[in-house]
C-alpha cells in the first residue's frame, strides 16, 4: 500500500469526503458540502493539518486526517488523529495501523510531542492495544473515550496484530 498526502493525490478527494460524511457527519445532520469545505481547508494547508490517503494499485483503501482538535468537549486536546477510515474489504490487513503510524510520524516531524484521538467505547481495546493511553471516558454527547499518545523520534507506532 502506498500512503500519500491528499494534496498530491487530489483524485481521491471526493471518495474521502464521501466516507467522512457518511461515517460521521451525515448521521448528525450535516451536508456533504460541509465536509467538502472542511476537507478543502485541510488540503490547502502547508504542513498541518493534513489528510493521508492509502492506495493499493490505484484503488482507495483508507484515509486518516490530523487536525488541531476533534474533541468538541475538550478543544484543548490536540493535535488529533481523526476520521480514520478503512474500506470494508481492506479491514483486518493492517491498513489502519499503517495510516496511523504514518500520521504520528508526520506529527512528530512537525514538532508535536503528543497526539490525541477520540473513539467510541467498542474501539477501546483496539487503540489500547496499539499504545494509546486512555485519558478520559464518557466525553461529550457521544460518550467518547479520549486517548493520548506520546510521540518519540523513530518510533514504530503501529502494532499490527493481523
Amino acid at each position: 500500500m502506498e500512503i500519500s498526502d491528499l494534496k498530491t493525490a487530489p483524485q481521491y478527494f471526493d471518495v474521502i469526503a464521501d466516507r467522512i460524511w457518511n461515517a460521521w457527519w451525515k448521521p448528525s445532520g450535516a451536508e456533504l458540502a460541509q465536509v467538502e469545505a472542511a476537507l478543502a481547508d485541510v488540503v490547502v494547508s502547508d504542513v498541518f493539518p493534513f489528510t493521508l490517503v492509502g492506495v493499493e494499485s490505484e484503488v482507495f483503501v483508507g484515509t486518516v486526517t490530523c487536525i488541531a482538535t476533534d474533541i468538541e468537549a475538550r478543544p484543548e486536546f490536540g493535535p488529533c488523529v481523526a476520521a480514520l477510515w478503512v474500506e470494508p474489504d481492506w479491514r483486518g490487513r493492517g491498513v489502519a495501523d499503517r495510516l496511523v503510524d504514518t500520521a504520528l510520524k508526520r506529527l512528530h516531524a512537525a514538532g508535536y510531542g503528543h497526539a490525541y484521538l477520540a473513539a467510541r467505547r467498542p474501539l477501546r481495546a483496539y487503540y489500547g492495544g496499539r499504545g494509546w493511553l486512555l485519558v478520559e471516558e464518557g466525553v461529550g454527547a457521544d460518550q467518547l473515550d479520549v486517548f493520548n499518545r506520546v510521540l518519540v523520534e523513530g518510533a514504530a507506532y503501529a502494532v499490527d496484530t493481523n
